[in-house]
């Protein structure tokens, strides 16, 4: 991955596209934050107030220019998610395929997750996964922190076992939450203008709408492709209908993971691995972006689940490293070809898509299945079994 991330210029890796999202962007943020305040008027700042920590962690790191300082703390953050894999799977009942699917997916992307503060968000969601055995107030402050930074990792406490668990991590969470963006609110002007920034966001090229929409083009429809919001989004006749469209279904797809907490009434201690990773996979295929670096929470959550070895995910965790492997040939080396909205273009994003819409579907299903009641069986010594007992022998025990 490094050696790709040198040679990031080259046109397979995107002519620089890649890494410049780091020294361009990230580095101008950093100089807005470090004198006290958020970008406020800039619209392609669209992350919560937590997301300006990583973003100022790399100008305190010494003898390093930002960009190398960037790359070092990300291989730092890849490397303790690592070591927490391999500790958690090295336990009884565990398995090490978490960490070798962690170790062997990410670089299905190439060296696109050393341009993107995606690994440190996955490193708090799956951190907190991690915890849970130990330490419940320890998974509701890392989740929180994660939340804080890119919103999703609060999806990893929805599955966590109903009473005493949820009451003790959600508590933790909203103290953390609370303390910890209050600290911000101080220290930072600004702190909640990502919100006016989130809400005007349309359809990405790459989201599921986009590859409707994308598709359309070669049935007549006469929309275009622009650079807006930091994305290559979708504009002309009914792109705001598909955009609602997906809030919609982001809602129902809400709806429909409380429906199965509340009917759930069987959890084992890959429960809450399951539900994380099946509800961050609804969310996703809902929503009106699919950036290629969400398939870095996906292959986090993944590999959690498969330290376990008595998860329901192991066909998804199959399904998300298939769509992973796609994701880096949609992007960056044909990325033309799907802004394009050419039938190559259309293909690769069909394919993925569908595989992550498979994925989705498959990891409710067994979840919901796993965790719905037992039926009752009826004992051996039910009425209508009878016992074959020696003529003149007594049925129970000698004096």
């Amino acid at each position: 991955m490094l050696w790709l991330l040198a040679h990031n210029n080259e046109r397979p890796l995107g002519h620089g596209a890649v890494a410049r999202e780091v020294w361009r962007l990230y580095f101008h943020w950093y100089g807005v934050l470090s004198h006290g305040a958020f970008p406020a008027h800039d619209t392609l700042w669209q992350y919560p107030p937590g997301a300006g920590a990583v973003l100022l962690a790399p100008g305190v790191v010494p003898g390093l220019s930002y960009f190398q300082a960037f790359v070092a703390l990300t291989l730092v953050t890849d490397a303790l998610v690592t070591a927490a894999l391999a500790r958690a799977g090295t336990r009884p009942g565990r398995t090490l395929l978490g960490a070798a699917l962690w170790t062997g997916g990410l670089p299905l992307l190439l060296h696109l997750p050393l341009a993107r503060y995606d690994v440190e968000v996955t490193a708090l969601a799956v951190l907190s996964l991690l915890a849970l055995s130990r330490s419940t107030r320890a998974c509701g402050t890392l989740a929180a922190l994660g939340a804080l930074v890119k919103v999703w990792p609060a999806l990893v406490l929805l599955g966590l076992e109903r009473g005493r668990p949820t009451r003790s991590a959600w508590l933790s969470a909203a103290l953390t939450g609370t303390v910890t963006l209050a600290v911000l609110v101080v220290s930072f002007r600004n702190p909640l203008a990502f919100l006016r920034q989130q809400g005007g966001r349309g359809v990405q090229i790459e989201s599921l709408g986009g590859t409707v929409l994308s598709l359309a083009r070669h049935a007549g429809w006469r929309g275009t492709v622009r650079y807006r919001y930091g994305a290559m989004e979708l504009v002309g006749p009914h792109v705001r209908a598909v955009a609602t469209a997906s809030l919609v279904l982001t809602a129902a797809g809400f709806a429909l993971l409380l429906l199965w907490r509340v009917r759930a009434r069987r959890w084992t201690a890959a429960t809450p691995y399951d539900a994380a990773l099946g509800a961050v996979l609804l969310f996703t295929v809902t929503s009106r972006v699919i950036s290629p670096q969400y398939m870095i929470w996906l292959l986090g959550l993944s590999a959690v689940c498969l330290t376990s070895r008595q998860t329901t995910q192991r066909p998804v965790a199959a399904l998300v490293v298939a769509a992973t492997a796609i994701s880096s040939v949609a992007y960056p080396t044909f990325y033309a070809e799907v802004v394009g909205c050419t039938w190559t273009g259309c293909l690769l994003m069909l394919a993925r898509n569908g595989l992550l819409v498979t994925a989705a579907v498959l990891s409710l299903t067994r979840l919901w299945r796993a965790t719905r009641r037992p039926r009752s069986t009826a004992p051996d010594t039910a009425v209508g079994v009878s016992l074959s007992v020696p003529a003149g022998a007594s049925a129970g025990p000698s004096a």
